[in-house]
């Protein structure tokens, strides 16, 4: 009944959706949070039973977690690192505004032919090493317009696909997930593991011919780390000793400097930093042309503050160092990238041409692909997803990543108005119990995701060559059997005492009273699964009497409401940019541009 429910409701929200359319306590070590009231409603929770004025650390007041992220990226003790990681984990999550929903696996299809490609746990694909046959020219589709390309403003998987095979860093990964020297031929390490000295490579050349050395590397991240430039992820750098905390602080004090040749590039480190390397193969470290960025109109105003950081790239045909060149960008139809005879290892290159259709219409982009307009598609609708398994397909791939897909409250949102800390992270947690997490993965996931109830995914390592999530003698997750925060069933009767507990009341029929309703406004970008997902959800919630409307917005959109705070609930994604919990953990700082709950803002 639920999914005959479901497939029937979706039809209806097609509609609807064009019509309203446009990521200091503990949680208790027992069970999750439980809820509280509104102001004119629910009376007062009782006295939390572990120490503190709230039982849920205060979302708004983050200083205790700014403290642990900066203890964790500077200790060189390793236990004491592990500890305040999870310390950190169980901090987040006790707010309730981060509900897990699965951690994610990536499937994709491609034609029969296309080989050489590889794709990382990180989702991001590399086609310097493709072949398809006699073709010269991949037509393919990652997602719809992206935000940006900028390799130090893109905060997006897509825009990141589009770096990593435009733009070549001091590192990069290979087929085999090695992190190997890329423009830089020598990589030294100071005894004390503080100091990289990067040796570059000789006659390395940008795409428009101009000489390529250290001193790019320098401006770029120098530039990334500028609190002017706006980078979400310029916090990404704050390893490098001398970066900048606040716009008080002179970027030019960066320990980053070229020699005066150009040859070699040094960097010195606040702390040694085992994932260093894996930084410098992120997009955010690739170097950019500084006589694009300086020259570009509108890139600063008249009085010589930057404007718009991204003007360089936003017209297309810009100048990059990677395996392929821009050659175009038709905003919300194509992106064009041909072959760069100036990298360094155009010998690999094989496709003259990368024709990147933008698109998030899910079932359009299946057709253009069994019509042999795409050779390759990142996005497969779920309806087709059991076919293609039951088929054994082989042009349908399934790899696992490391990230979770997950819905996030903004913690400032009005709908949180008059409540305390505890009443608005019970609310968000009745929420969390009430989601069916089994019947999303079993009728739109359908790929073997893992249901999750933490936000940092399995087989992420710990720092120590161990997995993070698992119970040891010196931690215990708050449900043990799962080795995460609640248990993966759906418990509607949780949720309905947690929010007993925040002073709201229910009816006989098990649904809220009219007189203390609760409303969610849900947003997502334009995709069929998040759309399924979302009527999920809302058919969930609709049991607790709770209304939940949705607002689909398209994809770069959706991306800047969620950074701005212009919503309530969200749904969104994160997939690590490498293999350390801190990734994961960071993103959540006050300062941090990726910050979408709104912590301590």
């Amino acid at each position: 009944m639920k999914k005959l429910l479901t497939i029937l409701l979706m039809f209806v929200m097609i509609f609807t959706i064009a019509a309203c359319a446009p990521k200091e306590g503990e949680p208790s070590k027992t069970e999750g949070p439980a809820p509280t009231s509104t102001p004119d409603q629910p009376d007062e929770p009782d006295e939390p039973d572990v120490p503190g004025d709230n039982e849920y650390p205060d979302p708004h007041d983050w200083k205790a977690y700014d403290d642990l992220i900066e203890f964790i990226k500077t200790t060189q003790d390793m236990e004491a690192r592990l500890a305040a990681m999870h310390e950190a984990e169980d901090m987040l999550m006790a707010t309730g505004a981060i509900v897990p929903i699965y951690h994610y696996n990536d499937n994709y299809m491609a034609k029969p032919g296309l080989e050489g490609f590889y794709v990382t746990p990180y989702a991001y694909k590399y086609f310097e090493k493709a072949t398809y046959g006699d073709r010269d020219t991949l037509n393919l589709c990652i997602a719809s317009e992206p935000q940006f390309i900028d390799p130090a403003l893109n905060s997006a998987v897509d825009g990141a696909v589009m770096a990593v095979n435009s733009f070549s860093g001091l590192v990069t990964y290979n087929e085999n997930m090695e992190l190997i020297p890329d423009t830089a031929e020598k990589i030294e390490v100071s005894d004390d593991g503080m100091t990289y000295t990067f040796t570059m490579r000789e006659g390395l050349k940008w795409s428009n011919g101009d000489d390529f050395d250290a001193h790019d590397f320098e401006y770029s991240l120098k530039r990334a780390a500028d609190t002017e430039t706006g980078a979400d992820y310029r916090y990404m750098l704050d390893c490098i000793k001398g970066w900048p905390e606040d716009d008080t602080e002179d970027v030019e004090n960066m320990a980053v400097k070229a020699s005066e040749d150009g040859k070699t590039l040094t960097i010195e480190l606040k702390a040694i930093t085992a994932y260093f390397l894996d930084l410098c193969a992120f997009p955010t470290y690739f170097p950019v042309h500084e006589a694009s960025v300086e020259g570009a109109p509108g890139h600063r105003d008249a009085d010589g503050n930057i404007k718009d950081p991204a003007a360089w790239t936003q017209e297309g045909g810009y100048v990059s160092n990677g395996p392929f060149m821009n050659t175009g960008w038709d905003h919300n139809r194509s992106i064009t990238f041909e072959k760069n005879p100036n990298f360094h290892r155009a010998d690999n290159v094989k496709l003259q041409k990368l024709h990147f259709v933008l698109n998030d219409d899910d079932p359009v982009i299946y057709q253009m692909y069994t019509a042999g307009d795409l050779d390759f598609i990142d996005n497969v609708p779920p309806a087709e997803i059991k076919k293609l398994l039951e088929e054994n397909n082989p042009e349908f791939y399934v790899v696992d990543n490391l990230g979770t897909y997950f819905v996030i409250f903004n913690v400032n949102s009005e709908m949180f108005d008059g409540m305390t800390v505890d009443q608005a992270a019970k609310v968000r947690w009745a929420v969390m119990y009430a989601i069916d997490r089994e019947y999303i993965v079993d009728v739109v996931g359908q790929t073997g995701q893992t249901l999750a109830n933490s936000f940092l995914p399995p087989m992420m390592l710990d720092g120590t060559g161990n997995e993070f999530k698992r119970n040891t003698d010196k931690y215990t997750y708050p449900d043990e059997a799962s080795a995460g925060y609640y248990p993966y069933e759906q418990d509607l009767d949780k949720s309905r005492e947690l929010l007993e507990e925040a002073g709201y009341e229910f009816g006989d029929d098990g649904k809220l009273l009219d007189s203390n309703p609760i409303h969610i406004d849900y947003l997502f970008n334009t995709h069929e699964a998040h759309a399924q997902i979302a009527q999920i959800i809302m058919d969930d919630l609709a049991q607790l009497g709770i209304e939940m409307t949705v607002n689909q917005m398209d994809w770069d959109t959706t991306l800047a409401e969620r950074k701005a705070g212009n919503y309530d609930v969200a749904r969104h994604g994160w997939i690590a940019d490498f293999n350390d919990p801190i990734n994961m953990l960071e993103m959540w700082t006050s300062s941090s541009g990726n910050n979408d709950a709104q912590f301590g803002k």
